[in-house]
């Protein structure tokens, strides 16, 4: 009962007074559409320099992959599917011995109907699309090969090559930084971003104070307190980007698997290393570029 008269005491109060309750909204922004300037951040109250640190280097692809198909032609969709099987089994068995953290192998087989063919009244070729006129079935059987470590791709193309596929694609090349080079990437970001403030003071007669903010991301220093609404969120203009070699260190890649062995399964055999020598052709990883950024903020003194 004292918690309800306290309730309503409360709301003849307020209905005396003039005020009512208004719903919870989202915040609002930091200045009216229209003011001639926004709000200076809380860390802007004093004097300070915004640093943006950037830094961009170039490091060699890590990852790469290829296909390649193997076809086979027989009366039967079994029989055309058996033997393209055979083909592929003992070159994927081969690949699969370096170890699925090393090279990645997929194989699938797929067939399809190869009709009686006639031509049309204008003479131009055409199959006669009916169950009754199938001829042949022809299966491919596709093997996807993605390496994680490059060091053996040289090896495995040409034994793929060696196996004489019906149809080998490109080698893709691609790049997946480890967590090693990332933070090494925001590691040097911060420390250009710390250079950058001392000369901009030491040029400007100042010297600098501690650190109000350090962000990985780079927006706290994207704010632009000098110009009108919407200025928040725009983008900072980019400065000369600071090329790096060590980041090529950041990456080490584990020791080399030892060679395929030969493996004999059904009618076909996994390519002999004179083979593979044979078919070796220089396959060099090329150079990605990766990039970061990193705003610091400092006090002046």
């Amino acid at each position: 009962m004292r918690r309800l008269l306290t309730t309503l005491t409360l709301a003849a109060a307020a209905a005396s007074t003039g005020l009512t309750a208004v719903p919870a909204h989202a915040q609002t922004p930091p200045a009216t559409i229209g003011d001639r300037y926004v709000p200076a951040p809380w860390w802007m109250r004093d004097p300070v320099i915004a640093s943006v640190g950037y830094v961009r280097t170039e490091v060699t692809a890590n990852r790469a992959g290829f296909g390649a198909s193997f076809q086979s032609v027989e009366r039967t969709a079994a029989e055309a599917s058996r033997k393209a099987a055979d083909q592929v089994r003992a070159l994927s068995q081969a690949l699969a011995a370096y170890g699925e953290d090393v090279v990645r192998v997929e194989t699938t087989v797929s067939t399809r109907p190869l009709y009686d063919q006639y031509r049309d009244e204008a003479g131009n070729l055409r199959d006669n699309v009916r169950a009754d006129r199938i001829e042949r079935y022809e299966a491919q059987a596709n093997v996807s090969v993605t390496l994680r470590d490059v060091r053996v791709l040289e090896r495995v193309y040409a034994t793929v090559v060696a196996s004489q596929p019906t149809s080998i694609s490109p080698v893709n090349f691609n790049l997946q930084p480890d967590n090693a080079t990332k933070t090494w990437l925001q590691a040097e970001a911060v420390k250009d971003a710390a250079r950058r403030a001392r000369e901009a003071a030491s040029n400007a007669g100042a010297t600098l104070g501690g650190v109000r903010v350090i962000d990985p991301t780079g927006r706290a220093c994207q704010t632009d307190v000098l110009a009108g609404w919407p200025s928040y969120g725009a983008g900072a203009s980019q400065a000369t980007d600071v090329a790096y070699d060590m980041a090529e260190a950041a990456y080490v890649p584990p020791p080399a698997p030892p060679p395929s062995p030969v493996t004999v399964t059904g009618s076909r055999i996994a390519p002999s290393e004179d083979q593979i020598a044979a078919a070796t052709l220089a396959l060099q990883p090329p150079r990605r570029e990766l990039t970061d950024q990193a705003c610091v903020i400092y006090s002046i003194n």
